[in-house]
Order: C-alpha cells, then structure tokens, then sequence
C-alpha cells in the first residue's frame, strides 16, 4: 500500500505520524528529507536578510566613496552570484546525489559571510571587497534551485501546493528572524570590540555574518547525517531511491521533456522574474528611503527597518497559511492575479504626494551662518555629527513631495500580503507544469531569472531613484507590475498542470 496524501491543510512541519502507514520507512524519511529542505531554505533566508538592514551603514563606514548607486550593485552581487550559480547546482542535483552540490554551496556561503565580516580590514578598494563577499553569499545561495527540486520531486501532486506553501513560510520565518536578530545586535553599536588575536572587529555590522556562517555549518551537519534521496510520482508512489536517472528510464524521461509546454515555462519564467524584480527594488531601496524621508540615523534605519522587516515576516506566514486553503478553494492561478493586484496597490500608495517635503541635509547648516563655512567632508569626520535627511545632491529632494510615515507602513503592509502570495504560487504551478521529471536543470532556470531580477532591480532602483527620485522609481515598479497582470490573464489558459494539460486529472 503506498503511503496516503496528507492533507493540504497540514500544519507546518507535521510528518502524519498519526497515519496508518506512519510506520512505513520511505514514507517517513522522505517527509523527514522535506524538512530537512525546509530547514535549509529557512537558513538561507536568515543568512541573507540578517545584513539586509545594515549593508548601506556599513558599506558608508568603511568605505565613504560609496554612494546610493554603489548600494545597487552590492545587493545586485547577491544575486548575480545566485543567478550564475542556479543552473549550475541545477544540473548537478540531476546527475548526482543532491547531498554534494548542496554541501558544496553551503560551504561557499559560509566562507563568504567570513570574508564579509573582515571586508574593513584591507586599506583600500573596501567597498569592492565587500561586492565580491556578497557576490560570493548569493553563488552559494544558488542551491535554492536544488532545493526546490528536490521537494517538487519528492511530494505528489496533491501534497505540492502545501510542501511548497509550508517551505515558503519557513523562509519567511527566515525573513523575520534574520532582521530581528540584526536589530538585536545593532546595540553592539558600530564600534563593539576587537578581538586582537584574529584581528575581528565584533560590531553590529560584522556579527550577523558571522552568525550566518554559524548557521551554515549547523546546515551542513544537517544535509550529511539527515538527507535521504526520495522521488515520488504524481500520485506519491515512490518511484526512485536517487535522483539521477537510469538507463532504462531514458526513453520515458526524453518522453516527457518533448511534452511539457515550453510556453508555459517561458511565461512562468517572466512572471516569476517580475515578482523577485519588485521585491528586490523594495527591500533594497527600504533603508535609503527611509533615512530620507524620516530622517533616521544609520543606527535608527537598522533598528526600525529591521522591525518592519520582522513584521512583514509574521504577516507572510499568515499568507501562506491562507495560501494554502484560498488555492485548494479557488486555485493557484486566482491566488496569484490576486497577489499581483495587491502589490500594485502597495506601490500606488508609496507614490509621494502633498505639499509637504522631506528635509535637506546641510540645510541647517547653511541657514547658519556659523557653520557657513565647513565643507562636507569636515563635518562627516567628526564622529559626533550625523548629518539626517534627504542629501542635497539628489536634487529631487527640492521638488518632491515627501513620502509619509503612514505610507510607508500602508506599503509595507500590502506589498506583505502579495509578494509571498505570488512566489509561493509561482513556483508552485511552475512545478506543476513541468510534470513528473526531475527539475533540478528547470528549477535552475527559474532561480537563475528571480537573481536576475534580483540583480537588475536594485541597479535599477538605485540609479532611477537616486537621479529622477521616488515617484519616478515607483510608478515604472507600478507600469511592471499592470503589464504581468496582462501577462497573466492573457495566457491563463495556458499555466495549468501537467496532468491537466495531458488530461489525466481533471481540474
């Protein structure tokens, strides 16, 4: 007897232990395996969000040559590492037990939150040192790809939508705690201690890498003594112990391949694409935003976003709890058009407007004829002197209405109701479009395009935002978000199930 489908409703975490077939050995080792991926994307989550709050402080402290436009390339590092590093460990995971890319990936993430943290060390070219440690972080972090193989081919068609909801709200899990523990350890403050022997500044900038690194290895001590390789077909019949295929299931894989549609593929790619895309201008221009419009310090800009960043955490595990009982009900497309329907109103609300205008740094300054005379550079080198406020050389700052605390915070709620709404889905029906094969090579794809809009979209933010300003920035983030709308009404048709396409379930 095969082991039953537990129910898409399953709490987090649970194996179905109370099952009748609980007792079943594949069965159990393979919903252990899935929490082991579990884990794993919960992991990668906190390494990467628990320096997302602090990077624009601690790239200004310890390189004062870089500027809001430098910012982009730094978060764009990230994923332009994922990006290249996707297909890659895709195409490993195929051939060969997934245990070798995935430890070999985590072990790269591991020393490059290393080289991070000693990124102020060298004399010069600081901020350079820093693009290639985060560059380093998000090649490692290209085993996302592996991981989201290996539970699309590991759960059944049934169990999929919940493994994958239940996945995504692990990683946010790790999108609350990674800023939550960089807010804790902002108190650290920036000077903290320096531990002589191994030359290690220990300060709010340097330890959450450090404790990420941490992380990594408990990751790695994971996925050696727990994975086990499991793959089920679309029904959850175990069909294979290992991942990479047999001789005599060429022919059958070569099958499938020829019959999975190609433009349902492309189309999920792009709409997969816009979601990382608008999430990355948001979470990148979060900080640079903040400390302009409300005047925040660095510290205060680390502390206050990394609650907001906590919050939206909390409010994206209500989603995907909700996901996964709205997409059963009304499907996954319905719950995707939705989720794109709430970002857009997310960033028309960012959309500055009023009368009232965000203060100007210096402009005290040159209001007072005492200081009329210090240059920038002067008063930046005393330690006791912050200057707050929108900097004069985005010449925006004179004629842009200022964007409202409320706003922020009305944003920031939206855009946590529909960005996890339309990843989950996202990849979920891609996973389902793409039939009973193994999707390491396609899942490469997928996560190669979501870096490349990572990579792309806080180039282009930074640069937009810091020469035209947020209203400019915003409203083509809004002109994106109507055209995958169109996007995915046009081909709705399209993006259904393998089984479906192939009629062997009905919808």
């Amino acid at each position: 007897m095969s082991p039953p489908e537990p129910d898409d409703t399953t709490p987090l975490l649970r194996d179905d232990a109370s099952s009748d077939d609980s007792q079943d050995g594949d069965y159990r080792s393979r919903w252990r395996s899935i929490r082991v991926m579990y884990f794993t994307m919960f992991l990668s989550s906190v390494g990467f969000t628990i320096v997302i709050t602090s990077l624009w402080p601690y790239l200004q402290k310890v390189d004062g040559s870089a500027d809001a436009s430098f910012l982009g390339w730094m978060v764009a590092a990230y994923s332009l590492g994922q990006m290249v590093a996707s297909p890659i460990f895709g195409w490993w995971s195929n051939h060969r037990p997934r245990r070798e890319p995935l430890v070999c990936s985590i072990f790269i993430n591991l020393a490059a939150n290393i080289y991070y943290a000693y990124a102020y060390l060298p004399k010069t070219d600081n901020k350079y040192h820093m693009l290639m440690s985060r560059a380093f972080v998000g090649f490692g972090a290209g085993n996302v790809a592996v991981v989201r193989s290996y539970v699309a081919g590991a759960t059944s068609l049934r169990e999929r939508t919940g493994a994958m909801a239940n996945m995504s709200a692990c990683q946010a899990l790790g999108f609350i705690l990674g800023p939550a523990l960089q807010a804790g350890l902002s108190f650290i403050g920036e000077d903290g201690v320096t531990v002589d022997v191994i030359k290690l500044q220990l300060n709010m900038y340097t330890t959450p890498a450090l404790l990420a690194a941490l992380f990594g290895l408990i990751n790695i001590l994971l996925v050696v003594l727990v994975l086990k390789e499991h793959r089920v077909d679309e029904d959850g019949k175990q069909i294979q112990s290992i991942n990479y295929t047999s001789e005599d299931r060429v022919d059958i894989i070569e099958e499938d391949e020829l019959s999975i549609d190609q433009v349902a593929v492309l189309i999920s790619n792009i709409l997969f694409f816009t979601v990382m895309f608008i999430f990355a201008v948001f979470e990148t221009i979060a900080t640079p935003l903040s400390m302009d419009m409300f005047s925040w310090t660095r510290k205060e800009a680390v502390l206050y976003n990394g609650i907001i960043m906590c919050a939206i955490g909390f409010e994206s595990i209500l989603v995907f709890l909700a996901v996964k009982v709205a997409s059963q009900r009304f499907g996954d497309r319905p719950v995707l058009l939705t989720g794109f329907a709430v970002i857009f109103c997310g960033f028309i609300v960012l959309l500055p407007w009023g009368n009232h205008y965000p203060k100007i740094q210096w402009a005290d300054l040159k209001n007072n004829t005492l200081v009329s005379g210090i240059s920038k550079a002067a008063l930046a080198s005393n330690n006791t002197f912050e200057p707050t406020g929108c900097p004069y050389e985005q010449t925006w700052c004179q004629y842009t209405p200022a964007i409202h605390l409320a706003q922020y915070i009305s944003s920031d709620i939206l855009i946590g109701v529909g960005y996890p709404a339309c990843n989950v889905m996202s990849y979920t029906l891609y996973s389902k479009i793409l039939g009973p094969k193994p999707q390491g090579v396609y899942m490469g794809w997928l996560t190669a395009s979501g870096s490349g809009a990572r990579t792309l979209g806080p180039v282009f933010v930074s640069h937009v935002y810091t020469l035209l300003g947020p209203r400019w920035a915003f409203s083509l983030i809004c002109g994106m978000v109507l055209a995958a709308i169109i996007l995915l009404a046009s081909s709705y048709r399209k993006l259904i199930a393998f089984s479906v396409r192939h009629r062997r379930i009905i919808e």
